[in-house]
């Protein structure tokens, strides 16, 4: 990739070598989210909270979904979110200037679109940690992988994850690195639109089969938004040769599917929850060669 120009996010918050601020219980509150106007009929509105790495690690999304849902009962809203520690705390280094200037250009391109929308772009905070750290959607670990958490807005990553993408899911490469984080901001854009919270109101009705195969759309779909990005990012000069396979493979290498296969010898179809590796390059792909935010909706007809 080519990052020189680009500008660093001010909306990264560096944790590492830090607490994290792991220092007491919580639950989350609720969630909200509006919507931005797409063409081409209705969207049907559904979600789950999860990032890529929390199937990665073998995580049960529906874990989290439980929490978020509280039940069915009400929430204890006594998590107090922590002040913004932007760029300046932490560690300065060469990982954070390449997660810094990847935000910044998810930034750019979805503001840009929610321009010509009439919306205006709220990002969302990128939270660095090392170890373990706390979210508004309870104690993250490394073991969690990426993920976003709608109760505060943000994005979190271990770094370490880059090198298990690497080692372990052989998908080397700095845009592989970057699909990452634009996957996890497809989360937010989302939640933002409303997405998020709706699933979390259907899910209550909805069996594990049915909410695993409804949270497949919503990761595809997060593809599909990641690959929106790749176009724009490609457009404006910032992708070079061998960047778009080495998305793509990323993709196929953390397929449901795949995975599977590589940690348990047996697939199981109806446990899927982020899509087949077929399917998320598809999306992704789709994304990337259309641009176009509308034709992501993977929530109609076949997937």
């Amino acid at each position: 990739m080519r990052l020189g120009d680009q500008r660093e996010s001010n909306n990264v918050e560096d944790r590492r070598g830090s607490s994290g601020g792991l220092d007491g219980g919580f639950r989350p509150a609720g969630m909200g989210g509006r919507g931005i106007p797409l063409k081409g009929g209705s969207l049907v509105t559904v979600a789950v909270i999860v990032g890529i790495g929390w199937l990665v690690f073998g995580i049960n999304p529906l874990q989290m979904l439980s929490m978020v849902t509280g039940g069915g009962g009400g929430y204890d809203t006594s998590y107090q979110q922590s002040a913004p520690q932007q760029r300046g705390g932490g560690i300065d280094d060469e990982g954070k200037a390449f997660v810094a200037k990847v935000l910044g250009s998810t930034e750019d391109v979805w503001d840009d679109i929610f321009k010509s929308a009439g919306e205006t772009y709220q990002p969302t905070p990128l939270v660095l940690f090392t170890g373990m750290t706390r979210s508004a959607c309870g104690s993250a670990s490394s073991a969690s992988g990426p993920f976003y958490c709608p109760l505060d807005k943000k994005v979190y990553i271990d770094l370490a994850f880059y090198d298990e993408l690497k080692r372990r899911f052989g998908a080397p490469g700095d845009m592989a690195q970057a699909y990452v984080i634009a996957h996890e901001v497809g989360h937010h854009i989302q939640d933002l639109t409303g997405v998020l919270p709706k699933f979390n109101e259907m899910r209550r009705s909805m069996s594990r089969e049915e909410a695993n195969a409804m949270s497949v759309r919503v990761e595809l779909q997060a593809d599909c938004y990641a690959g929106v990005w790749a176009n724009r990012t490609d457009q404006k000069g910032m992708l070079e040769a061998g960047d778009i396979e080495e998305a793509l493979n990323a993709a196929t290498q953390i397929g449901d599917d795949a995975i599977q296969k590589r940690t348990q010898g047996v697939v199981v179809p109806e446990s899927f929850t982020h899509g087949t590796s077929a399917q998320r390059r598809t999306w992704f792909d789709r994304g990337y060669k259309t641009g176009d935010l509308n034709q992501c909706n993977t929530f109609q007809g076949a997937i």
